[in-house]
């Protein structure tokens, strides 16, 4: 959540040119991290303005997203109705790319 800024105290609207596709899946990749476009703006401009800098990263992870909560919420679904089986296993190392 961002501090309130006594110093500004009027809002005013800013507008972007972006590709229809860009802004699609900027805004799928904001709501992956529970943010809407403006915040994420919002949050671009007080860190560039404060830090003089663009140097941050701001990331949505790949396990909530719509794919893989929808591939959990099957294998979950799977379980309750017997259909799969739990297994334990050993951990698998990721391999680094």
């Amino acid at each position: 959540m961002l501090a309130y800024d006594p110093a500004c105290r009027k809002s005013v609207v800013c507008g972007w040119i972006v590709f229809a596709e860009r802004k699609q899946s900027m805004k799928q990749t904001c709501k992956e991290m529970g943010l809407t476009m403006t915040t994420a703006f919002t949050i671009f401009a007080t860190k560039v303005s404060k830090e003089k800098r663009i140097s941050f990263e701001v990331a949505a992870d790949p396990f909530y997203s719509d794919a893989n909560m929808g591939r959990l919420q099957k294998a979950i679904a799977g379980v309750k109705s017997g259909k799969a089986k739990l297994t334990e296993h050993e951990l698998i190392e990721a391999e680094d790319d």
